[in-house]
């Protein structure tokens, strides 16, 4: 089940908070250079790049390794797990976010930007809460996850 827990806030360390503000940051920067050097349709394949996701997988897989030392076990292969799965979830929001691209890129010059970018998000959820749908019902399983309660169910 998906759930939000305030409590993971407080584990993380505020240069964990400067890391992803950084990197991604950074990421920002690059993608204006390119864009500025390359023009804007080549720049924003590269702004789409999840800034943080980077920084915030090596920060999910630290965190489960740090939880299971203090349990007194190693962590190695659960830190990898939740890492794998966070991206695992990364990689279906970034085919919604093809759906929504898709929609801005065919429709802007032809119909009102609000519209658009209404319909562009509405795409954008339905191919999310598709995929993962799929995913749940195990259509769709990335190899080497193991399922069945025997791996992880949520990365936090």
């Amino acid at each position: 089940m998906i759930s939000i827990k305030l409590s993971s806030l407080k584990e993380s360390r505020p240069h964990e908070y400067a890391m992803r503000f950084l990197f991604g940051g950074a990421c920002t920067v690059l993608a204006g250079l390119i864009a500025k050097r390359f023009g804007p349709a080549v720049g924003g394949l590269f702004l789409a790049f999840p800034a943080i996701f980077p920084a915030g997988a090596s920060l999910i897989e630290a965190h489960e390794k740090r939880r299971k030392r203090e349990a007194g076990m190693d962590g190695t292969r659960r830190g990898r797990e939740a890492a794998g799965l966070d991206a695992a979830g990364a990689a279906l929001g970034a085919i919604a976010l093809i759906g929504f691209a898709a929609v801005v890129w065919l429709s802007l010059v032809r119909y009102d930007a609000a519209w658009v970018i209404a319909s562009a998000t509405a795409v954008w959820l339905l191919v999310s809460v598709g995929l993962w749908m799929l995913r749940r019902l195990r259509v769709l399983r990335p190899s080497g996850i193991r399922s069945r309660g025997a791996g992880l169910r949520s990365a936090h």
